[in-house]
């Protein structure tokens, strides 16, 4: 990996994927450095990255950028070209959907991924995951719906970021007592992605398999 590159930094299994997929979609000249697990808790990446957790960009003049949605914003404006224009309906729409993917869905995976810090006993633990549950419920609902709305293949009506977050989102319901027969739109979804060669290739780099039909 050399000083001079942009590099994103990536972990299996994570958010960081959908930054890869962006990578690969607009064919951006960013290198990508995929870490084992608990790497992301060592010295070596905590001084690129204090918060421990990825993705996080490194530039060659030393300047570090983190957080999905800011990476994604930088990804489109510095190489996505006038596909990826801000100031744009399909800009200001996709900005909107990945604050709601950001701020609300995966927020709301907290206690599933990390129930010790939201309750110290095993049965408030459970109650609070299954609370998140809940509310899981009701976002895929709505995702689901949206996508519906917008033609049923890509999340916004044509392919955008969003759909690379909601590829990460739709993968993460696995996890849940969730069934994502129950949200058929959104299992065609991942069909759909996990066809797409650009997909495949941010998969492969980031150690990770496709899931396969719902």
């Amino acid at each position: 990996m050399s000083d001079h590159q942009t590099t994103l930094y990536t972990m299996p299994g994570t958010c960081s994927l959908a930054a890869n997929i962006a990578i690969a979609w607009i064919d951006a000249p960013v290198a990508v450095h995929n870490m084992a697990y608990g790497d992301h808790k060592k010295d070596e990446y905590l001084a690129i990255n204090p918060k421990g957790k990825v993705p996080a960009i490194t530039f060659p003049d030393g300047d570090v950028l983190t957080e999905l949605s800011a990476i994604l914003a930088w990804l489109g404006a510095a190489h996505g070209g006038e596909g990826y224009a801000r100031d744009t309906k399909l800009g200001r729409r996709e900005a909107e959907a990945l604050s709601f993917m950001t701020t609300e869905v995966h927020a709301s995976y907290g206690p599933h991924f990390a129930p010790q810090n939201f309750a110290e006993s095993e049965d408030a633990q459970e109650e609070v995951k299954q609370a998140a549950y809940d509310t899981l419920k009701d976002h895929y609902a709505r995702m689901e719906e949206n996508l519906t709305t917008a033609g049923g293949t890509w999340y916004l009506g044509e392919r955008s970021f969003a759909d690379a977050f909601l590829y990460v989102l739709v993968r993460w319901l696995d996890q849940t007592p969730m069934t994502l027969a129950d949200y058929p739109a959104l299992a065609a979804h991942r069909e759909r992605m996990e066809a797409d060669e650009g997909v495949r290739t941010a998969l492969a780099r980031q150690d990770m398999e496709p899931m396969g039909a719902a």
